[in-house]
């Protein structure tokens, strides 16, 4: 009997073991006892013949099989045999013996190197493979999914009972029937989509596919293999094409799909719009195939007709069903008012109920907002960095406003009242409001209605302190009534256009004063008369002339300022020249004043931004990373400010107006104001009111936006009865008036979040995990805010002013982030396959989605035209403007939209 199968079992670099594998023997050749022999592990290698030297025997006895040794040893014959007793006597002397070992000086050496010179390294491959859950299609919702049946219907492109049951067969079959549309086979090739559709070409292993799963009671978890659908994206496809094949019988396709009857196979554009794209199309498809009775009546189609009506009858009734409340897969959350609506019901004595509501909603959560600000993870180093990012985002806008107030009012209002009001304001809204998030704010729009009060009482010869106090009072007045009977739930009315239109014309007018002081230092410092060689002589003088800075090295000039006379020793290598002006005046050419002016503002703004982001970068670790991003605005500010004022010091930058008051509680003499100048303030106090109302509501709202996930309520009456209090008060003493402000107040929402990256089809957004609503960010800041005015003049005014502009630059930019309105102009300019999957991107025809943002930069435009104009009693009307955006938003642009693509552009979706 011939020997069957030799292995060896390795066990050292020269020796192995020798089994003999004897399956096949008879009973009576292997009977007597002898011991079981193993079939060998998974160590041991086949010896071939030639490699067997040397065959050492125990017992001294020399044998083979049969007769056979020739055939098997090859370099070094055996002996025959001994005689034996029985007639397998040597080949069971050698089983009953157990052969132990083989003398094979080279065996190892010589496996090794066959083994690896016969392999190539172009046979082995790595595999990565990974599942996905993607979500059904929204046939209700998601515009994209029925124009996809649709279009897949007018092209038909159909296999049915397709008479093949492997997968490259049946792969090919369908491709080919693509390429038979000379459209198809144009920009393409069988090859090019078995590359794309396949791993490699020599192993048939689908790259990308969906597949139905469902729950089982056995396994817990089974998929559904009576279907798949294959994806391929083709770079030189224009064009997307979808083959449903229904095959003859069920084919086994793999371990995962081993009955299957249909087979979908979509091949797309590598660059295509997200909802156009592969994995798009293919879950629209794979949502239809899911539902087994209509696979079942699939099957039972015997035309292609039959088999497309089945298909846009399915799509129909998956509309309907998915368009029912209990099937909603996508819904828009309620505001805040929707909810009090849905939870209050109608009182019998509506007054204050708001009022009421509010404080029964939040008084329960009181302490819970200064425990919130010490207990949690992160906690304390979150509000450390929030405490920080409140002080410089509101000091140093106070310093810049205080700087305009002074220049507007002739020093009735200047920079150290602007602080006394925010620390006070502040304080007070931190401990008593009711929505602690809010930062309240003295603004643009504010000192802006200052002016225009100085000058009403300059045309008329009014008190301007008694003025003021009327006005601000009156407002108060107005803001009480709106409390009291609950007019805050006309906000239910301003949806989120309304609040995106109102925050981009605040990001607009905080870059605007930074654009304005650039020109104007610019205008003063560079573009002067000196700078261009143009001297003057005045009357008294006429020899008082100076050379042109072509010529001139160092200029000595005596400058007559009033009464004063100083000599100054001036550097004018083309950069700084002094000339004499008619009048005795004296036009400075300071061009280096300029250059450092615009490099400490954008690097403010520059630096401040990278910081902000440097979460999305690969440097440090993620805990310093997110400190780095939470301290991003001191940090900014603090160094771009040692710049300025260390680094080059020798620029002499002028500092911000500072004049130390002997008194700052004085009542407004209201006795002064004559009854029409009441008459008047009560006007003013009006229109005042409403800039209130709308800004301080909007505010709140962007502040309790669904996507932020606060948890404890809003209380938008309670917060409007505090700020009327506070501008009360304030209105007495001539302090300025404070609101809450944007984009402050959404900026600390989100400096107190933990945020999270989601990435959804190669798209990368935030969203807000949780938000530590707290009072103690508000309360400390602002004392550090009290404490600056002990810091006055100096060491604030090391701040230079273009840092404080960069500040308004940095704070206007990241106000953008999450603003949809500005996404949907940046859709304007970005190419369709790049467009992020949003969900109105999903739900709306495209040109829709244009249209909506034209009308609301028509909206903006008009804000802008009436909030910019040089025309200071224009801008008394930009409150009611604001109004008007409610009433243009629900009586005028339905008009041009249907209903469920308005809830889904203008609503906050989840």
């Amino acid at each position: 009997m011939p020997l069957q199968r030799v292995k060896m079992k390795l066990r050292s670099p020269k020796r192995v073991r020798f089994a003999i594998d004897l399956d096949d023997m008879s009973d009576a050749e292997t009977s007597g006892g002898d011991p079981v022999w193993p079939r060998g592990g998974r160590d041991e290698e086949a010896v071939a013949p030639e490699d067997v030297h040397l065959l050492e025997v125990p017992n001294g006895s020399h044998g083979g099989p049969s007769g056979n040794s020739p055939g098997l040893i090859q370099n070094n014959e055996l002996a025959p045999a001994s005689t034996s007793t029985t007639n397998s006597g040597p080949l069971k002397g050698i089983l009953k013996n157990r052969l132990e070992t083989i003398e094979l000086h080279t065996i190892y050496a010589k496996d090794r190197r066959r083994r690896h010179s016969s392999a190539d390294e172009d046979d082995f491959a790595l595999l990565h493979g990974r599942f996905e859950k993607v979500p059904l299609k929204d046939f209700h919702a998601e515009i994209r999914a029925f124009k996809d049946v649709e279009d897949f219907l007018s092209r038909t492109l159909l296999m049915l009972d397709l008479q093949k049951t492997g997968l490259p067969q049946i792969i090919d079959a369908m491709v080919k029937k693509l390429l038979e549309k000379k459209e198809v086979s144009s920009q393409t090739s069988l090859e090019e989509a078995r590359h794309a559709i396949f791993t490699q070409d020599s192993v048939h292993t689908l790259s990308k596919t969906i597949q139905g799963t469902m729950t089982s009671d056995v396994s817990g978890f089974d998929f559904d293999q009576n279907w798949i659908c294959v994806m391929c994206d083709i770079p030189t496809v224009t064009k997307r094409h979808v083959v449903i094949a229904r095959l003859h019988g069920p084919a086994n396709l793999g371990s995962n799909s081993q009955e299957v009857q249909f087979v979908i196979l979509v091949m797309a554009p590598v660059r295509e719009k997200s909802t156009k794209s592969s994995l798009e199309t293919a879950r629209t498809f794979a949502t239809l195939f899911l539902d087994m009775d209509f696979r079942h009546q699939l099957l039972l189609a015997e035309s292609e007709y039959e088999f497309k009506q089945l298909l846009h009858t399915r799509t129909k009734l998956l509309i309907e069903e998915q368009g029912l409340p209990e099937n909603r897969k996508s819904h828009l959350l309620l505001s805040a008012f929707e909810q009090e609506e849905q939870e209050g019901g109608q009182s019998r004595f509506p007054i204050a109920q708001g009022l009421i509501r509010d404080l029964k909603r939040r008084l329960p959560h009181y302490l819970s907002d200064f425990r919130d600000g010490f207990v949690g993870n992160k906690t304390l180093h979150k509000v450390t960095s929030t405490t920080f990012f409140l002080y410089f985002a509101c000091v140093l806008p106070n310093i810049a406003f205080g700087m305009l107030n002074d220049n507007n009012t002739n020093g009735a209002i200047d920079v150290q009242k602007v602080l006394f009001s925010q620390c006070v304001g502040g304080l007070l809204f931190a401990f008593c409001g009711g929505q602690p998030l809010i930062v309240l704010l003295t603004t643009a729009p504010l000192a802006l209605y200052t002016k225009i009060i100085y000058s009403i009482c300059e045309d008329f010869d009014l008190n301007f302190s008694a003025m003021f106090a009327c006005t601000g009072l009156w407002n108060a007045f107005f803001l009480l009534i709106y409390v009291f009977f609950n007019t805050s739930k006309l906000m239910k009315y301003s949806s989120r256009s309304t609040e995106e239109i109102f925050s981009l014309f605040i990001t607009f007018a905080f870059s605007a004063d930074a654009i304005k002081d650039t020109i104007k230092d610019f205008n003063k410092n560079y573009n002067t008369d000196a700078c261009h060689g143009v001297n003057y002589s005045n009357s008294t003088n006429q020899n008082a002339s100076l050379p042109t800075n072509s010529s001139l090295t160092t200029v000595s000039a005596m400058t007559t300022v009033g009464m004063t006379t100083t000599v100054s020793m001036v550097n004018a290598t083309n950069s700084s020249v002094m000339g004499v002006v008619a009048g005795g005046g004296v036009a400075e050419c300071l061009r280096e004043n300029s250059i450092l002016f615009l490099l400490l503002m954008l690097g403010t703004v520059w630096l401040g931004i990278t910081l902000f982001n440097f979460t999305k970068t690969p440097f440090l670790n993620a805990g310093k990373r997110e400190m780095l991003a939470d301290y991003a605005l001191p940090v900014a500010v603090l160094v771009m400010s040692f710049f300025g004022s260390y680094v080059f010091r020798e620029v002499h930058m002028k500092p911000f107006k500072y004049k130390e008051r002997d008194q700052m509680f004085e009542l407004a003499p209201l006795h002064l104001l004559p009854a029409g100048a009441v008459l008047a303030a009560a006007g003013l106090g009006f229109s005042l009111s409403l800039l209130f109302f709308m800004d301080q509501n909007i505010s709140s709202a962007l502040v309790n936006a669904p996507s932020n996930k606060l948890k404890k309520g809003a209380a938008y009456h309670w917060d409007l009865f505090v700020v009327a209090v506070i501008n009360a008060f304030l209105s007495i003493f001539t302090m300025p008036w404070v609101h809450a402000a944007l984009p402050h107040s959404p900026l600390h929402v989100r400096a107190l979040a933990d945020l999270e990256d989601r990435v959804d089809q190669g798209h990368v957004h935030q969203i807000v995990v949780h938000v530590r609503e707290t009072r103690v960010t508000g309360v400390i800041s602002h004392v550090m805010i009290g404490l600056s005015m002990l810091m006055l003049p100096y060491p604030l005014a090391y701040i230079p002013r273009p840092v404080l502009d960069g500040l308004f630059i940095y704070v206007a930019i990241t106000a953008l982030y999450g603003n949809q309105l500005f996404d949907r102009i940046l859709l304007f300019f970005t190419e369709q396959s790049a467009y992020p999957p949003n969900h109105y991107i999903r739900r709306v025809p495209q040109r829709k989605v244009h249209l909506f943002t034209v009308l609301q930069l028509v909206q903006l435009l008009v804000l802008c035209v009436f909030g910019f104009s040089p025309i200071p009693y224009m801008k008394m009307v930009f409150p009611l403007l604001i109004m008007l955006l409610m009433p243009i938003r629900h009586k005028i642009i339905p008009n041009f939209f249907e209903p469920k693509y308005l809830k889904a552009l203008d609503g906050h979706a989840h």
